[in-house]
């Protein structure tokens, strides 16, 4: 395999040498035996629904942050509006700015059930503050839990450092098997505070599927709570709730919020959230008004110019071309997932069949100018336009007949 990324492979060696996350993290798609890059690692710049490596490639992004880029990477009305934020000053605690009451009372008028808010910054610390709150207003101590939630000790997937005192107070269930959320709850009785859930992954809610968790949520006194961290904000300007009529008694939002911003929000009933006034969840970047100026804009410019409705648009068209082109390779894929957050699954029994395919996809579509994560659901952008997507159908043409030679 020809050396793509010359530049990328001499900046990791530099950075193996005093950054942790290199030395320790392997690739998005792993390199070849010879240590050369098959996948881009570092970028020079981003821009609208294209983003550059440092050897002058460009790319249509489908990655997106992992979600977070909603209008497009350096939208110019939300940098304009950072910055006229920032010329005032923004490290301001423990004083609060405007900006701060204006995007609460945002999110409770577009969030169902939301009657507070509280700002964060991160995923990981929004999720973890509703379920400190949701232990304070049950008395209770466990949570059950599916999904990504963060990296935080209570939600960690990989148990390394993790107290096993801490690891016993979560448990996980089957999202598709509710007897198994019941089991949970009997195994537990009375001791849980809460059930917190990633709405999805990479498929579509069935109908009445969060109704019925919710359900026996509360049938045994415990706490409801979308984590709406990849939902938020591209779904529906609701969530997740708002698109298919469920409410939760707390939500989590980040991502998509800002348009890649480092903000994120607890949402949820008054008097969950009121227990905040029990504990103390705070940061001295908490208040910082800048990237509540990139969440009001962001908000605003996907409310004022139907911007949920362009992301399903576009990622109606490349999904059904994706799946034409699948259908006439006969591969063992399907295109999956809603329309703003697409995905194609390589259906294999073989876990190491599958793997191979999904990579093989991701670098042959990245050498024709697309990036598609491997192994995490993909995001369209407003950003995204017609002939992004030809352009993407033909990289991923070329990319799949490369997987069905890789099968032969």
């Amino acid at each position: 395999m020809n050396v793509f990324y010359p530049h990328d492979d001499v900046w990791q060696g530099r950075s193996v040498e005093s950054d942790a996350r290199a030395a320790t993290r392997a690739d998005i798609v792993s390199p070849t035996p010879e240590g050369n890059s098959t996948f881009p690692r570092y970028f020079a710049k981003a821009s609208g629904s294209h983003i550059w490596d440092i050897d002058g490639n460009s790319y249509v992004d489908y990655n997106l942050g992992y979600g977070p880029v909603v209008l497009g990477h350096a939208d110019r009305r939300v940098t304009e509006a950072v910055t006229a934020e920032l010329a005032n000053g923004n490290c301001i605690a423990p004083l609060w700015s405007k900006r701060q009451s204006e995007l609460t009372a945002t999110l409770t008028s577009l969030i169902p059930g939301g009657e507070l808010a509280y700002l964060l910054k991160t995923g990981s610390d929004a999720t973890s503050t509703a379920v400190r709150l949701s232990r304070i207003f049950t008395g209770r101590q466990k949570v059950i839990r599916w999904g990504y939630n963060g990296w935080h000790d209570w939600a960690a997937g990989n148990p390394t450092g993790i107290p096993d005192a801490t690891r016993a107070e979560t448990i996980l269930f089957d999202y598709w098997d509710l007897v198994s959320l019941e089991n949970a709850f009997a195994q537990n009785a009375e001791q849980v505070a809460c059930v917190l859930i990633m709405p999805f992954g990479d498929e579509i809610v069935p109908d009445g599927h969060l109704q019925e968790i919710r359900r026996i949520t509360h049938s045994h006194g415990a706490l409801f709570i979308l984590d709406e961290m990849r939902s938020g904000f591209r779904i529906n300007l609701g969530g997740i709730q708002k698109h298919v009529g469920v409410q939760a008694d707390l939500s989590t939002f980040s991502k998509a919020m800002a348009n890649g911003f480092p903000i994120s929000a607890v949402v949820g009933r008054e008097e969950v959230m009121k227990c905040l006034g029990k504990t103390r969840i705070s940061s001295t970047f908490y208040a910082d008004p800048a990237p509540m100026a990139a969440a009001l804009t962001t908000i605003s410019i996907l409310r004022d110019s139907e911007g949920i409705e362009y992301l399903w648009r576009v990622g109606t068209m490349f999904q059904e071309g994706l799946a034409k082109l699948v259908e006439a390779r006969r591969l063992p894929a399907e295109v999956v997932g809603y329309p703003p957050m697409p995905f194609l699954r390589f259906n294999v029994p073989d876990s190491a069949t599958r793997e191979a395919m999904s990579t093989r996809f991701a670098v042959e579509a990245a050498r024709r100018g697309v990036l598609l994560h491997p192994e995490h659901q993909w995001f369209v952008s407003m950003a995204h336009t017609a002939e992004d997507i030809q352009l993407s159908l033909d990289a991923c043409a070329g990319a799949l007949d490369c997987v069905a030679d890789l099968m032969e």
